[in-house]
């Protein structure tokens, strides 16, 4: 019987092939940490000029879909059809909602936990509100108060649980725009062709929603968009287009989706250095007790996938190994 351990042959190909991707690993470590990077930019920039979400998500998309369709040009080549360009018009709004979510999550609750949502939609939220909501008072000071403010507190609580409905359900809408993308683009050129249909229709949702928030924003109060240089460009470049490209190389190099706990691995190294350079109120235990919790949830959630493609390779391999062993041992005629 041959035995089913591999060859040092594979085993020196295999070593082989992981040095090749170590390049590819330094690049998208590279890119989630500019990714990153720029969404910390765009925390201090909301929260100390008061700027309204929308706007700001509606001036990053406007050039983000200009370079989108300028660098893939989905007019040209091989005519789309309607199967393939209708769905990528309902995911640009799916995408539009995603964006004022995972803002406004990101305003009111920091980074940490809005970027850690993303990854809770792989869980489809289960894991999220147990991290999130019964975790994430590890992650920010206790502000003292006296018996006396008990109701205050409580009201704090509340306040606190409720600033996590819109990261979450931003986790819950990327994982579900994710899995349209899979579903209606099998190959690689035309998966990029309508991400930027994608991005352009996300952008035109956005548009009567952003002129709404301006009328009524300045019927009400002044409202003023302060322009950042780093702010608007790291959020295009980095947040935007940047991060679509690294994870399109991740997924098709080295086969490491977003929702796996490799990429979890790769985006709480960049938090965790982020933290430390920005100076945050950050707490290392608690953020990986909810790290390794929502990676065990995401690796759970994915088992079966990875039980059906496992019970199919043993399948082949057994097929091939019992051919291979009537080629070498002919019954005698």
């Amino acid at each position: 019987m041959m035995s089913p351990n591999l060859s040092p042959d594979d085993r020196g190909s295999s070593h082989a092939a992981n040095f090749r991707h170590t390049p590819l690993q330094i690049i998208h470590f590279i890119g989630n940490f500019l990714r990153i990077w720029s969404v910390y930019s765009m925390y201090s920039y909301l929260s100390q000029t008061g700027a309204s979400v929308v706007l700001f998500i509606f001036s990053c998309l406007v050039p983000s879909s200009i370079l989108f369709l300028i660098l893939q040009k989905p007019w040209k080549g091989r005519p789309l059809s309607n199967t393939q360009v209708v769905p990528s018009l309902i995911n640009g709004v799916i995408t539009a909602l995603y964006y004022i979510l995972w803002g406004i999550g990101l305003k009111s609750c920091g980074p940490v936990r809005a970027i850690l949502a993303e990854y809770s939609g792989a869980v489809l939220g289960v894991l999220s509100a147990v991290l999130y909501g019964r975790k994430g008072h590890i992650w920010k000071k206790k502000i003292p108060y006296n018996d006396s403010d008990d109701t205050e507190g409580k009201t704090q609580e509340i306040l606190n649980m409720k600033s996590m409905i819109a990261p979450i359900s931003a986790g819950v809408l990327s994982a579900l725009r994710r899995v349209i993308t899979r579903r209606i683009s099998l190959k690689n050129q035309l998966k990029r062709r309508l991400h930027a249909i994608t991005i352009a229709s996300a952008t035109c949702f956005l548009f009567p929603v952003a002129m709404w928030d301006m009328i009524v924003g300045s019927s009400s109060t002044n409202v003023e968009l302060p322009f950042s240089v780093w702010a608007f460009s790291s959020t295009i470049l980095f947040g935007v287009i940047l991060i679509f490209y690294v994870d399109s190389i991740a997924e098709e190099r080295l086969h490491m989706v977003f929702s796996s706990p490799r990429h979890l691995m790769v985006a709480g190294g960049c938090l965790i250095l982020m933290e430390i350079f920005y100076k945050m109120d950050f707490s290392l235990p608690g953020f990986l007790i909810c790290c390794i919790l929502l990676g065990f949830g995401i690796y759970e959630a994915t088992s079966l996938e990875r039980g059906k493609k496992d019970n199919l390779n043993n399948i082949d391999v057994g097929n091939g190994l019992f051919d291979d062993q009537s080629q070498r041992s002919p019954l005698p005629t």
